[in-house]
């Protein structure tokens, strides 16, 4: 089969791509630097140049594609949100995601599938303690109406043999990375702890099933619409905290008020400070069997990996 990506030199779209090579795909790779692809993947992808906005010659790849994956945007968590960071963070998602989906809709021979990337965050914050499934409408917030107004401009891409798949993603979990690269060092120095009061939810996800949910979103073609990419189980950031400290045999108790976070962060600490209790409903109907559905298992997995 041959793939198209978009946004895959990433925290996840690495581990994607590594995946995807060793499972014999042809992957081209839509890039603004095709000379890092060429250093990091050699001949194993075809890099294509484009900007992640307007049409150009990159479209002729999505000819004749099996799949196309969009995991396109503006890191989340990296920068203050600011208004011009706001900005940023939604139009690099609806401006690449247009530009895929017209690119689709142009093409003589469309590809099967589009898998695009999403985020738990369509939900909100107001979930309280209910489980979260793939029925839940959107929330309110900027992080929900980023989420919704993407999966829009995605959805634009269903037509007849052209299914649309959204992965509503958690925290994913590895030490190269996201969440837990910034949790590390205050525990390893012995002042880890949660964050806030620690009972907000925390869904979260490791690496390696983000790629097997993928890459099954890709192949199986019961997977269509929304569905959850988390851990069956999801815990509290409490709870999270004190597995991490006992992984790491280290104590968990120091935290860090709410305030504080509010104080430097601004409106972004809501992404450590409220969570939703999601629960990956579909995928489990469909049957995805997963590498790690337990916490503890998880971290254990990630940390004794070398450094």
């Amino acid at each position: 089969m041959r793939v198209v990506l978009a946004g895959a030199t990433g925290f996840i779209g690495r581990s994607l791509i590594s995946s995807l090579i060793e499972n014999q795909y042809e992957v081209d790779l839509l890039t603004r630097s095709p000379e890092k692809v060429s250093r990091l993947w050699g001949s194993a992808v075809r890099a294509v140049s484009w900007d992640g906005r307007t049409a150009g010659d990159w479209q002729q790849c999505l000819e004749g594609a099996d799949g196309v994956m969009n995991l396109c945007g503006e890191p989340i968590a990296e920068k203050k949100w600011t208004p011009e960071q706001k900005s940023k963070i939604l139009s690099s998602r609806i401006d690449s995601t247009r530009a895929i989906v017209l690119a689709i809709h142009n093409a003589r021979v469309k590809p099967a599938v589009l898998v695009n990337a999403s985020a738990v965050g369509y939900y909100g914050w107001d979930t309280e303690d209910r489980e979260v499934t793939e029925e839940e409408p959107s929330g309110t917030g900027f992080l929900a109406e980023t989420c919704a107004a993407w999966e829009s401009e995605a959805f634009r891409a269903a037509k007849p043999g052209v299914r649309v798949c959204l992965a509503r993603i958690g925290i994913v979990l590895e030490k190269d990375g996201g969440a837990l690269q910034k949790m590390l060092p205050p525990f390893r120095f012995f002042i880890g702890g949660p964050l806030g009061s620690g009972k907000q939810w925390f869904p979260w996800i490791h690496r390696e099933d983000v790629v097997g949910m993928l890459l099954m979103a890709l192949k199986d073609s019961r997977v269509e619409g929304p569905f959850n990419v988390c851990a069956p189980r999801a815990v509290t950031l409490g709870n999270f905290a004190a597995v991490l400290g006992k992984v790491l045999k280290r104590p968990s108790f120091f935290s860090v008020p709410g305030f504080v976070l509010k104080l430097m962060l601004g409106e972004m600490a809501d992404l450590l400070l409220k969570g939703q209790k999601a629960v990956p409903r579909k995928m489990t109907s469909w049957g995805y069997s997963f590498r790690y559905p337990e916490l503890e298992s998880a971290l254990g997995n990630i940390l004794a990996k070398a450094e």
